[in-house]
């Protein structure tokens, strides 16, 4: 598929700054900038497809594999209760790159229905060390 301007195929290339928590060949996986819980990250295919039904089937397994493994690392890495695991389709997707938003949530979090309210990590030190243990944890 085409890409015009594109964020995220910008930090799958290197050519712009991420907080890396995952890096595969088909994958990868980074720190959201205005993030619902510290340790919320964004995972997305290395091609650009914009939405679910863009991806090819026989990626979905592979692509989930991961998803699956930075829910894990939410728990056994930062000590989340479990994890919110989503994704928009066009409506409601910021960035028109499929993306997988896995989230640390733990009970009476605050985190209820759609109003989530963003927060910030302290220093890009602190985003860093984020990245740093989670990246660690899967592993």
């Amino acid at each position: 598929m085409a890409e015009q301007a594109c964020l995220f195929c910008e930090i799958a290339k290197g050519e712009r700054a991420a907080h890396i928590v995952m890096d595969t060949p088909d994958a990868l996986a980074f720190l959201d900038v205005r993030p619902l819980f510290k340790g919320h990250t964004l995972l997305v295919p290395r091609a650009h497809y914009e939405t679910l039904t863009d991806l090819p089937g026989e990626f979905l397994g592979p692509f989930f594999g991961h998803a699956q493994r930075l829910a894990e690392a939410m728990e056994s890495v930062l000590g989340a209760a479990g994890s919110f695991v989503a994704m928009n389709n066009r409506v409601s997707q910021s960035v028109p790159h499929l993306h997988v938003h896995v989230v640390p949530r733990n009970r009476k979090d605050g985190l209820r229905g759609f109003f989530w309210p963003r927060q910030k990590y302290e220093s890009d030190a602190e985003a860093a060390a984020f990245a740093a243990r989670l990246s660690e944890g899967l592993t």
